[in-house]
């Protein structure tokens, strides 16, 4: 035990002193973030390299106590401890590359894929029943899932001061003290050294933070806490094993998981910079970057509450712990106040999305139906029945030298119309009523359809002069058609 406590105390020496010299040497180079009136919160700029000091004094910590005393292979299964260092240290430079050379996401991709690749087969695998391996084909998609959030997760959380720490420091803790509870002193030895490393690094990055972690530290420990989250479920029998391990990292592995659902939800890129993540709609609420940092600190560590109840009740509880989780996660991101989970919730459950569908038909069978017509009269018959079935009040066509016409009497409320331009000065007017409920999506859709038939249909309409029989219209409808205009 001795070795353990001289593991973590040295390596928050050797990150107390460290930091600072990393920080300077930064400064020094230009190795610096520059702020960012949008995202960014500091004011000048921070060096942003802070993970090299926390991997120097993780291996620091080894170097300074181990002498012998420790295997490397005393911390992780064997075969696996060479595999993990490689797999942390391909991530590590990817990180380090991106902060000083700006990889594209693509770039910083692939080496955290590659990374998660070296620590698969060097045996850090996620087993869904124990003693019954899965086929590659299944294991690998799981493990690359878990180990790409975990490290994505700490690097989107770190846009605040302290929090991508403090958030790695509780998940650290709270895997220690599995670790000791289970005897399982490899893990314990392999986390101990980080949460030193962590402590020491808060030093510096609490605000006002001096330095960063930058993407070598966040991606870093994501992807390090991602690994022993595996090899701390090993123990478990089932994929359930897995569920300790996620409320451990809950708010990172959160904020992730709701940066991606709302970037899908608005067709946006996932990999796109915003200013919707947890802290972000914390301190638009009027809180400080401090108070944002301890509250979630907070958080961290009721969920490492969980986590730990989750671990030690094994199967008994287990389920009832999960569905408490999920429960007091779902009533913390309804406080958040995301109008994309709303805006989606009405349409799924509210009849939005049948809507939708049932819209999407009707302007199909309208566009067939426009793509059929073979002569003027019955393109107009189409234009204006389509223009009844979706609301409008009137319509105006004028093509070929002929104009037909449908209004309805107006309302007491008013109206507004749209105009579709048509080659050779032709043109639809669609009238509607201020008074109706109007779907923009609808309407929108149901213009562009119209403009884009019309424009494929009316070269091919028989041009010939056709008598029509005017005939009063349904529905207090006067009806003026086929009225031939002089060119003028």
């Amino acid at each position: 035990m001795w070795v353990l406590l001289s593991l973590g105390l040295f390596a928050f020496i050797a990150s107390l002193n460290l930091t600072p010299l990393v920080r300077d040497t930064a400064l020094r180079f230009g190795f610096v973030d520059q702020p960012d009136a949008h995202r960014k919160l500091h004011r000048g700029p921070i060096p942003r390299v802070g993970g090299i000091a926390i991997v120097l004094a993780y291996l620091l910590a080894f170097a300074g106590t181990a002498f012998g005393f420790l295997n490397i292979d005393f911390f992780l299964p064997s075969g696996s401890a060479l595999g993990a260092v490689i797999a942390v240290g391909i991530v590590f430079f990817t990180g380090l590359l991106d902060d000083l050379l700006q990889l594209k996401p693509w770039q910083k991709l692939a080496g955290q894929v590659l990374g998660a690749l070296v620590a698969y087969f060097s045996g850090i695998q996620i087993h869904i029943f124990q003693g019954h391996p899965l086929a590659v084909w299944m294991s690998l998609p799981i493990n690359l899932i878990w180990l790409l959030g975990c490290t994505n997760a700490f690097n989107l959380i770190d846009g605040l001061d302290g929090l991508a720490a403090g958030a790695g420091l509780f998940a650290t803790i709270t895997i220690i003290i599995a670790a000791l509870t289970e005897q399982n002193l490899g893990l314990a030895a392999a986390t101990i050294p980080l949460a030193g490393c962590l402590l020491g690094f808060l030093r510096y990055n609490f605000n006002p933070a001096s330095i960063f972690l930058g993407d070598c530290g966040s991606l870093s420990i994501g992807f390090f806490l991602g690994c022993c989250g595996i090899l701390w479920s090993q123990k478990s029998a089932t994929l359930l094993g897995m569920a300790a391990p996620l409320m451990a990292m809950a708010i990172p592995l959160l904020d992730v998981s709701l940066s991606i659902i709302r970037r899908y939800l608005r067709h946006q890129p996932i990999f796109s910079a915003d200013r919707r993540h947890i802290h972000h709609i914390l301190l638009d609420r009027g809180l400080t970057p401090r108070r944002v940092a301890l509250l979630l600190y907070g958080i961290c560590a009721l969920a490492a509450i969980f986590s730990l109840l989750q671990n030690a009740v094994h199967n008994r509880f287990s389920g009832l712990i999960v569905i408490l989780f999920c429960v007091a996660a779902w009533i913390g991101v309804q406080h958040l106040g995301y109008s994309e989970f709303g805006l989606a919730s009405r349409l799924f459950f509210k009849g939005g999305f049948r809507q939708i569908i049932d819209v999407q038909f009707r302007l199909q069978e309208f566009e067939r139906s426009l793509a059929s017509v073979r002569t003027l009269p019955q393109c107009w018959h189409t234009i204006r029945n389509g223009c009844r079935e979706f609301g409008f009040t009137g319509v105006r066509l004028s093509v070929q030298g002929r104009i037909f016409e449908s209004i309805s009497e107006k309302g007491g409320d008013g109206e507004w119309q749209l105009r579709i331009a048509l080659p050779d000065r032709q043109y639809v007017n669609l009238y509607r009523d201020l008074g109706t409920e109007t779907d923009p999506t609808a309407l929108a859709s149901f213009a562009r359809v119209l403009e884009s038939s019309l424009r494929a249909c009316l070269p091919a309409i028989e041009t010939e002069t056709v008598t029509l029989l005017l005939q009063p219209e349904q529905h207090r409808e006067p009806v003026t058609v086929g009225r031939h205009v002089s060119a003028s």
